[in-house]
């Protein structure tokens, strides 16, 4: 697949299927591997681009202050360089983060926008618990871990122990599809300090776009309540919460949360 040069750096993308564009947005360290329960089901009836982040994936890791205004610049630049002027949005977690910036600051470019386990950021957030804390940013810990000591010590913050244990076989699929083009320590790095600077809460009543809020009741990560403040911000939103879902839904709950963001496209689908 190709990769694009956007501003200071080359951007990895994939585009699968046709029709209208819908373009998912990776979190924290992730790559576009990560997506392998939603692509192959959405690329029946859109055009699906999915890209890695700056810092993750086989995109460029420039190791310099990353911020959600660079990283939704990335984005607009590559939508410019392969043509596609209005999409459908789907951001999860940091993707999430993202993709409300890019409603904010390019509403004219989305179609519909979908926000899966995600926050509004500052002071507003609801904040995960301290063992969570220590997976996502004690980097100290983190360096001294091998790829796979830090894929499998993030599982259980994903899905469920139950889940892991009935599904073997998906769970070491899903290791390895992480693990593949996992993010260097300073990537992760210069993503958490563009996290913590995240900030949408006031301007969240802006968003006019069709939005759908996506989340597990069981997220560690993020916690739940951080969808209900977007929801309550966002004028006309839609809520679906997954019970007993962790912040790993795109895994665990893919077919009910694919069901839903589908259900909610169609709805949604740009007048022709």
């Amino acid at each position: 697949m190709p990769a694009v040069k956007v501003g200071d750096i080359n951007i990895y993308y994939e585009v699968h299927g046709k029709g209208e564009a819908l373009v998912l947005i990776m979190g924290y360290t992730a790559s576009t591997a990560w997506w392998f329960r939603e692509v192959p089901v959405f690329s029946q009836q859109y055009r699906v681009v999915a890209f890695d982040n700056r810092g993750s994936g086989q995109s460029d890791k420039p190791d310099v202050p990353y911020t959600m205004e660079m990283m939704t610049g990335d984005l607009a630049g590559l939508l410019e360089a392969i043509g596609i002027n209005a999409a459908h949005i789907f951001g999860v977690s940091m993707g999430g983060m993202i993709a409300q910036h890019f409603a904010l600051h390019y509403p004219e470019r989305v179609s519909s926008l979908i926000l899966g386990c995600t926050s509004c950021g500052g002071p507003h957030t609801i904040m995960p618990d301290a063992e969570a804390m220590t997976v996502l940013a004690d980097f100290e810990h983190m360096q001294k871990l091998t790829p796979e000591e830090r894929v499998r010590g993030m599982m259980p913050f994903l899905v469920s122990q139950e889940f892991i244990d009935k599904n073997p076989g998906l769970i070491q699929e899903a290791m390895a599809k992480m693990m593949e083009h996992l993010a260097p320590l300073h990537g992760a790095i210069r993503q958490a300090y563009a996290i913590w600077g995240h900030d949408t809460y006031e301007r969240l009543p802006e968003i006019r776009v069709p939005t759908l809020i996506i989340a597990g009741d069981a997220d560690r990560l993020i916690p739940v309540e951080n969808s209900r403040i977007l929801a309550s911000r966002i004028p006309g939103s839609q809520l679906v919460i997954l019970k007993n879902m962790g912040h790993g839904f795109i895994t665990e709950a893919a077919d009910e949360a694919n069901r839903a963001v589908l259900d909610f496209l169609r709805r949604h689908r740009r007048s022709r």
